[in-house]
């Protein structure tokens, strides 16, 4: 018999009691008894009113989405999609540069957040109606909901460029040219999500000071909502999160999942970004929700699944590995994404000539919640259309995305060496270059305009096996849980999980002649040539066409 049916089966008992009781102090003439079953009552419905998540009386608001239909959000979240925080995602794009090489992929962070939040309060209400000894509140379903909502609210323009291309880039380009640098180290957008969501209580709290209190939320349960974003590291040995006690740790798995990855953020945009991009999606997050269950490992509490979930949970890895392979890594978004980084870098300083001297810079907008939140896609039209002279590199650069002048791929090639940096190829490739001899004697190959690029591809755990951090029940014992083994799993799962590509590019020159177009495609020509004996020379493979 399944924990959850002796649970029932116990509730059913205590309700008979109960009623037993009502019923002989009811049928009592001594007005103590009659009082105090009006105490034990009073206590139930509290009680009740805590561990229920029925919302019906609440005025809930109805949002008609294309992935997961009709989805009903709670008041409190809809005062937080109200705030200009909030509503800044409406203009930054959940693909960053892949829109402009898929145009379907026109979709913004401002949706996928709400997805987010909605599939948040699914998984929540599966685990409470499930396992009632969990003891998950309204308050805990609230807080999921909320981090779900606002955990991308600290995304820059075009999403993963800000903070994986521009921020490094910025750091790069102060120490060389040995400028005091405070941009912190490996700075991540979930730093500013935390951040824009204290300006959001703060700016609700202005309007209503006791607006969260209103839904029974207090200043520990803002604490536990910015844990939520962030995550929760498993390897801690002591749990020192403030916002829950460690027998809730199963909620900071929810929205962002440091055990395994397996978290609602991923099931929506798996889901949200497939459908955008038109790229089948084979992994199925319905079906993976029904199966979820808390059990305690190693003395703590996780989110696990039934063991003949075990292919799908595998298919939710691939689709990431896809998805990274055919659209996000895309050999074209990638050089369009590195384009835009280097105009934002150019115009770092130069965007706000004429304001004020202590207004901040692009990369250090991060300082503040009130200047990042000035930062959206709308800053690609701010320098297009600019008419400044000290903005006229950024604009030029603009111009060739728009126009499509982007550098012409010349190859790719997997990696086989993985201890190889990117300066040590980058050097062999010089190397190569020099030392090549074009078989059309009127062409001379630049090194400086064939740049290399290395693109990390992976399931999610960089060289590791995804499914060896997932915890799997089986149906004969729900209470426990394990990893998976390895004659549960199909035969076809492959035996490495990530790789990397070398891709190199030539940097076409500006207004061509017919007969510069003629040279250009005969450099072209050679490069690809330098470029598959370089590949055969350093990595033994033929390139990927």
């Amino acid at each position: 018999m399944l924990r959850s049916e002796k649970n029932k089966k116990t509730l059913s008992d205590h309700r008979k009691s109960l009623q037993d009781l009502n019923k002989s102090y009811k049928e009592s003439e001594e007005p103590e008894k009659q009082q105090l079953w009006e105490i034990i009552n009073d206590e139930l419905q509290d009680i009740l009113k805590k561990y229920s998540l029925d919302f019906s009386k609440e005025q809930m608001k109805i949002f008609n989405d294309p992935i997961h239909g009709h989805i009903a959000l709670h008041p409190l979240l809809v005062k937080i999609t109200d705030t200009p925080q909030f509503q800044r995602l409406r203009h930054i794009k959940q693909l960053g540069g892949t829109y402009l090489v898929y145009p379907g992929a026109s979709h913004n962070r401002f949706e996928h957040s709400l997805g987010v939040a909605y599939l948040s309060g699914c998984l929540v209400k599966i685990l409470h109606d499930n396992q009632p000894e969990l003891k998950i509140t309204k308050q805990d379903y609230l807080c999921v909901q909320i981090a779900g909502l606002c955990h991308d609210l600290g995304h820059g323009p075009f999403s993963h460029v800000f903070d994986g291309l521009v921020i490094p880039k910025a750091k790069k380009n102060k120490k060389i040219r040995g400028l005091p640098d405070d941009i912190p180290e490996k700075w991540k957008h979930e730093q500013m999500s935390v951040q824009m969501f204290d300006d959001i209580v703060k700016s609700l709290k202005t309007e209503n000071e006791d607006v969260l209190k209103e839904h029974g939320l207090d200043d520990t349960d803002v604490t536990f909502i910015k844990e939520l974003i962030e995550g929760a590291k498993d390897s801690v040995a002591e749990w020192t999160y403030k916002g829950r006690a460690e027998d809730k740790s199963f909620l900071y798995e929810i929205v962002a999942n440091k055990q395994n990855g397996i978290d609602v953020d991923k099931w929506d945009y798996f889901a949200r970004d497939c459908h955008h991009l038109g790229i089948r999606n084979s992994f199925d997050h319905h079906r993976l929700l029904k199966f979820a269950r808390v059990c305690e490992i190693n003395g703590r509490n996780h989110i696990c699944f039934r063991d003949k979930e075990a292919d799908n949970v595998y298919d939710m890895f691939r689709t990431r590995y896809t998805l990274h392979r055919q659209a996000y890594q895309h050999k074209i978004c990638n050089i369009i994404e590195e384009m835009f980084a280097e105009a934002l870098v150019l115009a770092d300083r130069d965007l706000h000539e004429g304001k004020p001297e202590d207004m901040l810079k692009i990369s250090e907008a991060i300082k503040t919640a009130e200047e990042y939140s000035k930062l959206t896609d709308e800053i690609f039209e701010q320098i297009s259309c600019s008419t400044a002279e000290n903005l006229q590199e950024s604009r030029n650069i603009l111009d060739k995305i728009v126009r499509r002048k982007l550098p012409k791929f010349v190859g790719e090639a997997r990696l086989t060496d993985k201890n190889i940096s990117k300066e040590d190829l980058t050097e062999t490739w010089i190397a190569a270059v020099q030392k090549y001899n074009p078989t059309d004697p009127t062409v001379s190959l630049n090194a400086e305009e064939l740049p290399v690029y290395v693109v990390d591809l992976d399931h999610g755990m960089k060289d590791k096996n995804p499914i060896e951090s997932v915890y799997f029940y089986s149906k004969r014992n729900p209470t426990q849980a394990s990893s998976i083994k390895d004659y549960q799993l199909s035969s076809f799962l492959p035996k490495k999980f990530n790789e990397e590509l070398v891709r190199v590019y030539y940097r076409r020159t500006d207004d061509l002649t017919a007969e510069d177009k003629m040279e250009e495609k005969k450099k072209l020509e050679e490069a690809e040539k330098c470029f598959q004996i370089w590949c055969t020379d350093n990595f033994g493979l033929p390139i990927d066409s």
